[in-house]
């Protein structure tokens, strides 16, 4: 029942990481696309390895698991091809991202959904798929604007994805820190 809030540090964690990728890219936006895909190569496996560390704690609790582990492949996929094929992937980063984008969020959007009758502030889980989709698609419908204009979308996308998974870590930390204080049902 409380699979995030339980888990409210690897949320925490996803959204550093994704701060520390945004601000990297606004700063360094003349960078090449290969260090871009590096970046996003390296953020992408991190987040698919936490959700799917999410997974497997959900699992052994017999709570639902089942998104977070498609969140996680689809997450680590995407940063391995962008690691291990950078060649190919310049020529398709900016597709690879929209739609890596739109799925993250689409999943975000669903948890979002189901956490509603759980705990206040899904709202923002459900805002970050929201921002992820609407960033998926603007890239995939422009995606010959100019590198440094995506970067720096990218990149603040990136920075308000991450403050606002932190934001969600720490209340799922409260809400936790909440249900440790309540007595254990007989």
């Amino acid at each position: 029942m409380y699979l995030l809030a339980r888990n409210w540090w690897a949320i925490a964690i996803r959204g550093a990481a994704a701060v520390l990728f945004g601000v990297l890219a606004v700063a360094l936006p003349g960078i090449t696309l290969g260090a871009l895909i590096l970046l996003f190569g390296i953020f992408a496996v991190a987040d698919g390895v936490f959700a799917i560390v999410a997974a497997v704690r959900a699992a052994r609790r017999e709570e639902r698991w089942g998104v977070l582990v498609v969140q996680g492949i689809a997450s680590i996929v995407a940063g391995l091809i962008a690691l291990f094929v950078p060649l190919a992937a310049a020529l398709a980063f900016v597709f690879l991202f929209a739609a890596w984008a739109v799925v993250i969020g689409a999943l975000q959007i669903a948890a979002a959904v189901r956490l509603r009758r759980e705990i206040e502030g899904e709202w923002l889980l459900g805002l970050t798929g929201v921002l992820s989709v609407v960033l998926g698609i603007v890239i995939a419908v422009f995606p010959g604007r100019g590198m440094v204009g995506i970067v720096w979308m990218i990149g603040a996308y990136a920075i308000v994805i991450g403050i606002l998974l932190l934001a969600l870590a720490f209340r799922l930390r409260r809400l936790a820190r909440a249900g440790d204080a309540t007595p254990a049902h007989p």
